[in-house]
């Protein structure tokens, strides 16, 4: 009998995400690699338009006692499971994409004469702000959570690496090296990580979403 295929995840999966990859009589190792905590913050000189690139964001806003008074601004967001989020809980959310890069664009081509807050966190990347700041675009930043690496080190030999964030593999790789392991990525953003630190054998999610990472994994190995 053949051993069974290990996979790592770089984050506590949910039940039913985690039971696909056992349905295909995967091993599961998991492990957050990365913890985002809210931080103190200020609701004041915010623009007409809202942006939020992640949950987190979300998240940290919703828990503001002045959350109520931005229900009524319209919301730019990043992900499906962001508006969802927003949506759920009582926000307008006028356009979504799947990634920042792509919602930069629709800002810059389509709503350029807007003013704009992004709730970010510590560790953004710079591509949105780079963006609407070239394209002369009024926004303002306010950062409403934290990202803190948290790395360990696996000492059980994996076939393939779940990665969901650029800080994950960073995270992943200040305590262990990645050698003939393929490294699943949610999205681009996170695999152009990988690649700048030196990682070769990358699969990349058709969506970014972690159940479709889990399925390019299934099917790569299947």
């Amino acid at each position: 009998m053949s051993e069974a295929i290990r996979i790592l995840s770089t984050k506590k999966l949910l039940p039913n995400q985690k039971q696909f990859l056992l349905n295909a009589e995967f091993s599961v190792i998991e492990a957050d690699f990365i913890e985002t905590k809210s931080t103190d913050f200020e609701v004041k000189n915010v623009n007409e338009t809202l942006i939020f690139t992640s949950q987190n964001g979300v998240q940290s806003v919703l828990q503001h006692p002045k959350c109520e008074e931005l229900k009524s601004k319209k919301v730019f967001c990043v992900g499906l499971k962001t508006k969802a989020l927003l949506e759920e809980n009582g926000f307008k959310v006028e356009a979504h994409t799947g990634y920042a890069a792509d919602l930069a664009e629709i800002i810059t081509l389509v709503y350029p004469n807007e003013s704009y807050t992004f709730f970010s966190g510590n560790l953004r990347r710079d591509t949105l702000p780079e963006a609407l700041t070239e394209a002369g675009i009024t926004f303002n930043e306010i950062e409403v959570y934290q990202t803190l690496l948290t790395p360990q080190k696996i000492d059980t030999k994996v076939d393939g690496i779940l990665f969901f964030s650029p800080s994950g593999v960073e995270s992943y790789l200040k305590k262990n090296k990645i050698t003939s392991e393929i490294a699943f990525c949610i999205g681009e953003t996170t695999a152009e990580a990988a690649s700048q630190f030196g990682i070769k054998n990358i699969v990349i999610a058709n969506q970014p979403t972690i159940e479709n990472t889990i399925i390019q994994c299934i099917n790569e190995f299947k």
